[in-house]
């Protein structure tokens, strides 16, 4: 029969799974208590390290419904779960491995198929999210800087917005068009469902 407090522990890792866009295996053996500590603090607020057992580590991954991560769990074992972004975190992992050699990278997980010590690297390497979208921002400044003013315009401005607009519409063409009442109702409702990092996300893929 299981102890209790493996069973907590197989659960607690499964949820860190779950909750994780991505995950980093690990190989620890020879870092001290203090190059431990540098390290989480190295990863931020988005990633956690984590410390477990082989076996706890391969019963939580099938938990969670994870395969092909059986392979990467020989000796003393600790996994990064990210939750932030994983560039950020993989960046964090390779520079600390370039100083620090006792900490070696064995591989990882990421939507929803294992990654290789090279993919991880390859991972680590790409421009984060927020260099991405600064480079975004500077090439379309014009046309962010108005998309983000109307992001954050409460929902009274951009109806109002939209009543101009159609009444220019009237003015121009002596009525309404048969759209416009559909039109004002759609751009006062665009930015309660709109994420202004929506549009720059989908740029970046």
């Amino acid at each position: 029969m299981a102890r209790p407090d493996k069973v907590a522990a197989v659960d607690e890792i499964a949820d860190k799974f779950r909750g994780s866009s991505a995950s980093v295996v690990t190989e620890y053996r020879g870092l001290t208590m203090s190059q431990l500590t540098t390290l989480r603090r190295s990863l931020g607020e988005g990633a956690s390290y984590r410390i477990a057992k082989n076996t706890l580590v391969k019963r939580a991954a099938e938990n969670a419904g994870l395969d092909g991560l059986e392979e990467l769990l020989v000796g003393p074992t600790a996994i990064t779960f990210i939750t932030g972004e994983p560039v950020d975190a993989a960046k964090a992992l390779r520079d600390f491995a370039k100083a620090n050699q006792a900490l070696v990278i064995k591989g990882g997980f990421m939507d929803g198929r294992t990654l290789t010590v090279a993919e991880v690297n390859q991972l680590a390497d790409l421009e984060s999210r927020e260099v991405l979208l600064s480079k975004l921002a500077g090439a379309m400044k014009g046309t962010m800087a108005k998309a983000a003013g109307l992001f954050a315009a409460p929902a009274s401005q951009v109806a109002r917005l939209a009543q101009a607009l159609a009444d220019k519409r009237a003015e121009e063409g002596g009525a309404a068009p048969a759209g416009a009442d559909a039109d004002a109702t759609d751009a006062t409702e665009a930015p309660a469902s709109a994420d202004a990092s929506e549009a720059p996300a989908s740029a970046e893929s």
